[in-house]
């Protein structure tokens, strides 16, 4: 027996103490009451009961003492905490981190049980294993890792984390677990990290090679409980959406389906606007396909659009959570544009077609005019600084050496192609430029952070970044020195770089990645701002330089509230680009160069806590006692 909390000295004293004083209270001289008696007769009786029945009265104070000192003894030893021998022999210390990313929602085939609930019940078993000084805490893996319990060895305290657990729809950090584990390990005895999840940790995106060397000399034990087994499934990789140049009442979205298993799919794709239907396609999906399709001319459709992805070739989808996507169309509204030009019709007659564009003409010499203005578009003209506004540069060449200039010029290039274009930059959508005839260009020095869009193997030939926090765009040939004009390409790339200015100045995503840190914009001048997400879960959240900032878990369409009108505005959130769609567990999880093996298990032990019952033992003699002294047995 080993006394955890008081010393068995200390036991002993407080024993001797407490039994000391209840023994010198007992031997004090009983005083009894004074009785007035009106008869002589009994002053008889009780001189002859206290001659008859004095040796059986004392015997009856002493047994009221032995009971006494008992309950003191009792409470006595509670305060020593006293444990098995054993108890304090070093336990095991575990962090038990549950995956509760995405692909945890994935059910098995045979029970429907999903992965996550199965982890929740395998994390029960743990708990009921704890051996008698083993301690464990609870921790939630998802974008980052949350811990939800003490490291106690309580198990009501560890049941409720368990319960506290909620999948999301996100994808589990494998770099967040680890660190937390190695900072509440540290130098703790058999420490051991439990990880419960299917084992579908982006290693790319979350490299935990940074922690390789303190696992390593940590001494800490990394092991895995494998969650769920191979399904199938088949979901949606990427939904965007974005209105055309010309014509802002109709749009275009991409939808991209992927199929990560080896088998083929049949699928039907329904597409939704603004909560009806808008088309329906029955597709075929191969194993390992990423398949996309666009829905063009989409028109009728002023705020949200849904893609929904339903099997039709009998076989089950295990996983739920990627067949829907969301997405929120750019708001049609004027921007106001500025042309510093001497004269250009070709940049004239391009920028009539859009009905949405308020351009206002000024002459070089005009620079700057006062007001606010969406895009200012400089034709063969460089401003003697920065412009406050995002910039298009047509042909910038400097008036003088020693002039501000967006880029550095180095000479001419003669003849320039068209031979390299970023076709995913939103610039050169819907565009052919491979023909394009150019004359001359300027040779120009890129700097750090700008990009080449379009680009001849000498030199670049549309540039875009940014100068003084300001975004810019950059032609560095002259249009009418090509035969640009002449063709579709020119309004197209002119609206399309007028539209990426106006949609990155608002802040438009036509939909954001669930568990990153998301910037939405917020007019109104406010401070604070509420979201409601798609349970309908309220928070208020700081809105910083225009924004408000807050890391959403749930995927689906969103309602902001800021300002003083509480106007309302919608966004929405998709799981990502489709690691969260793989659901075929791997054979080994390996992370910072560990390869994870089996949990270990907890040694069988008493771990009930003694004091209890000696407290229990103390009011159960208390009991005793009263119901002797009612019946004049120890009085």
């Amino acid at each position: 027996m080993t006394f955890t909390g008081l010393s068995f000295t200390q036991v002993l004293t407080v024993l001797g103490a407490v039994g000391g004083g209840v023994v010198i209270l007992y031997l004090l001289k009983l005083r009894r009451r004074r009785i007035d008696v009106p008869f002589v007769k009994l002053w008889e009786q009780v001189l002859a009961e206290k001659q008859t029945t004095r040796l059986f009265s004392q015997l009856k104070r002493w047994l009221s003492l032995l009971i006494a000192l008992m309950i003191v003894a009792a409470i006595a030893f509670a305060l020593g905490d006293p444990r098995n021998a054993g108890i304090t022999e070093d336990g095991r210390t575990l962090v038990v981190l549950v995956d509760a990313s995405a692909s945890m929602q994935a059910t098995d085939e045979e029970d429907g049980q999903s992965r996550f609930e199965a982890a929740r019940e395998t994390l029960g078993e743990l708990i009921t294993e704890l051996g008698p000084t083993d301690r464990m805490l609870v921790a939630q893996l998802d974008a980052s890792a949350t811990p939800l319990s003490p490291m106690t060895s309580d198990a009501r305290v560890l049941e409720e984390a368990a319960e506290a657990l909620e999948v999301l729809d996100v994808a589990a950090n494998p770099r967040a677990g680890l660190r937390l584990a190695l900072d509440v390990l540290r130098d703790q005895p058999k420490a051991e990290v439990i990880l419960l999840s299917d084992g579908l940790l982006d290693e790319e995106r979350f490299d935990t090679s940074a922690f390789s060397e303190r696992l390593a000399e940590s001494a800490i034990a990394f092991s895995w409980e494998k969650m769920g087994e191979k399904e199938s499934n088949v979901g949606i990789g990427a939904f965007s959406v974005r209105r055309y140049p010309l014509d802002k009442s109709q749009s275009e979205v991409l939808v991209e389906l992927y199929n990560p298993t080896d088998e083929e799919r049949a699928v039907e794709l329904e597409l939704l606007g603004d909560g009806e239907t808008v088309d329906v396609q029955r597709l075929t999906v191969h194993g390992g396909e990423r398949l996309r399709r666009f829905f063009r001319n989409i028109s009728g459709v002023d705020q949200t659009l849904e893609a929904r992805l339903k099997p039709v070739d009998g076989k089950p989808d295990h996983l739920p959570a990627d067949d829907r996507a969301w997405a929120r169309l750019p708001e049609r509204r004027r921007a106001r544009v500025v042309v510093y030009s001497a004269g250009n019709l070709y940049l004239q007659a391009a920028l009539l077609l859009d009905e949405y564009l308020e351009v206002v003409e000024a002459a070089p010499s005009d620079y700057p005019l006062e007001g606010r203005f969406d895009v200012a578009i400089f034709d063969s003209f460089v401003p003697p600084s920065p412009p406050s506004t995002p910039a298009l540069y047509l042909y910038p060449v400097p008036a003088t050496d020693e002039a501000w200039a967006p880029l550095a010029v180095e000479g001419v290039i003669e003849t320039p192609y068209f031979d390299h274009i970023d076709r995913r930059h939103p610039l050169v959508q819907w565009t052919a430029l491979g023909d394009v005839n150019v004359a001359t260009a300027l040779q120009v020095e890129l700097e750090r952070g700008d990009r080449a869009v379009a680009r001849d193997d000498r030199g670049p030939l549309i540039v875009t970044g940014a100068r003084q926090d300001q975004p810019f765009v950059a032609f560095t040939f002259d249009v009418r020195q090509s035969d640009l004009p002449l063709r579709v390409a020119w309004p197209l790339l002119l609206l399309n770089t007028i539209d990426h200015f106006v949609q990155e100045r608002d802040g438009f995503v036509s939909s954001y990645e669930t568990g990153e840190t998301w910037y939405v914009p917020v007019g109104g001048g406010a401070r604070v701002a509420t979201i409601v997400d798609p349970q309908g879960h309220e928070r208020d959240v700081p809105v910083v330089d225009g924004r408000a900032v807050y890391a959403g878990v749930r995927a689906g369409m969103y309602t902001l509230r800021a300002g003083d009108d509480g106007a309302e505005e919608s966004f929405a959130a998709n799981l990502g680009p489709g690691s969260e769609s793989i659901i075929d567990p791997p054979d080994e999880v390996v992370l910072a160069g560990v390869t994870a093996g089996e949990p270990s298990q907890g040694e069988a032990g008493v771990r009930q806590e003694i004091w209890i019952y000696l407290v229990l033992l103390a009011l159960g003699i208390l009991l005793v006692e009263w119901l002797t002294y009612h019946r004049r047995m120890t009085v």
